[in-house]
């Protein structure tokens, strides 16, 4: 990841722009400390949401709790 100042972010902020929709990436430094990145937005997969989706549903299917219901298990972790 490439770094780069404050100063130099904001002159050339839509070369950066630019740049970062292609898919590199940037740490904004002031005075040397890092202090924010610059990244691609992450693009969701509308067909892997669902698969992942089923898979859970497909999962809930087959395992359970043992009889104790969720409401208990909240309650066992809060005394501890």
């Amino acid at each position: 990841m490439e770094t780069i100042g404050a100063f130099a972010a904001k002159t050339h902020l839509s070369d950066l722009l630019e740049r970062v929709e292609r898919g590199e990436r940037f740490t904004i430094t002031r005075h040397g400390k890092p202090v924010a990145q610059l990244t691609p937005v992450d693009q969701r997969d509308p067909a892997a949401v669902k698969d992942a989706i089923a898979a859970l549903k497909a999962f809930r299917k087959t395992h359970s709790l043992g009889g104790i219901s969720l409401r208990e298990l909240i309650e066992e972790g809060r005394r501890y």
